[in-house]
């Protein structure tokens, strides 16, 4: 087993020990830290988005903050501030919350546009500047925003420029029945996040993140990938589609999902897994589209219906090598 699959997969197991009956939205978020991008969160309250970005955190030993987005938070409130030190004479800067290895934005739709965007370049860049004086971010970095997908009043729906910047886009969704027993019982005398600890170290986390960038991608993958993300751009549904930052996520989080799966290549079922999650969330739909209903999600399925999937082609053998 390669350490990028044994890395992902302690992760896994570990935070599963706190998020229960979720392992698909898990491997997502794993594919997430590995492609070291960053995750939004869209759903209801109480279905486990807080306690799943701590269980993270804790897997890998990194540094954890929590920003509660609120009307009145101003951008220094997540950068940081430059303060006057009286004794020295000069001005020390105070770093934010966002300059932590996970940092969790709780309802970040509930934010002014303009707090929401000190954000940018942070996620893009992995810095944040400060009067003029520019701080690099921890690694590794992640952002998990969240946010309700029903209550809209006295929120700022996130632009554009914004919801590009995240690698992905996943719902935990309500626990089935047995699950929900299982967390009642887990909980009855102590929450589990306190009993679970560390189990990669960061070095190990950074070595994954660098070898699944040599998972093998064959050209007519790419080309299959190029074709939904482009063919997202003509849909008539589709007021604006897909960015070359999907075509990016798509590629990237495939050849995480193919080293979790145990393999040093990328086949279409990768892309398919994944095009949800990094697709749909960049899709503006039309106003004359929303009438009628059609939401993203439906588009991003109608897509993987019409685009033709690409065959097969054997990886060519280097020269001088042989069949063992």
């Amino acid at each position: 087993m390669s350490e990028a699959r044994a890395v992902a997969q302690r992760i896994t197991d570990n935070v599963e020990r706190v998020i229960f009956g979720k392992h698909h939205v898990l491997e997502q978020t794993v594919i997430c830290l590995l492609c070291q991008g960053h995750l939004l969160i869209e759903d209801v309250p109480g279905v486990g988005k807080t306690m799943l970005a701590k269980a993270l955190a804790k897997s890998i030993g990194g540094t954890f903050r929590r920003i509660q987005f609120t009307p009145d938070l101003l951008p220094s409130d997540v950068t940081g501030v430059s303060v006057f030190n009286q004794k020295s004479r000069e001005f020390e800067f105070r770093p934010g919350p966002v300059l932590s290895q996970v940092v969790l934005t709780d309802e970040i739709n509930r934010a002014t546009p303009k707090t929401q965007s000190a954000l940018l370049e942070a996620m893009e860049e992995r810095q944040v500047t400060v009067d003029g004086i520019t701080y690099q971010t921890p690694k590794p970095f992640l952002v998990i925003a969240t946010q309700n997908p029903i209550e809209y009043e006295g929120t700022f729906p996130l632009p554009e420029a914004q919801l590009d910047r995240f690698l992905m886009r996943v719902s935990l969704g309500h626990p089935a029945p047995k699950e929900e027993i299982a967390i009642l019982e887990a909980q009855q005398y102590v929450h589990p996040i306190h009993d679970i600890g560390q189990v990669v170290s960061t070095e190990e986390l950074v070595r994954a993140q660098e070898e699944i960038k040599s998972v093998y991608v064959d050209e007519l993958v790419k080309e299959y990938i190029v074709e939904l993300v482009t063919s997202s751009r003509k849909h008539p549904d589709a007021y604006l589609g897909a960015s070359p930052r999907g075509s990016l996520a798509l590629f990237k989080t495939g050849q995480a999902r193919a080293m979790i799966q145990g393999r040093d290549y990328v086949t279409p079922d990768d892309v398919k897994a994944l095009a949800q999650a990094t697709l749909a969330h960049r899709l503006i739909i039309s106003p004359a589209a929303r009438i009628k209903n059609v939401d993203a999600p439906s588009i991003v399925d109608e897509l993987l219906h019409s685009v033709p999937v690409p065959g097969t082609r054997v990886k060519a053998r280097a020269p001088g090598t042989r069949d063992s």
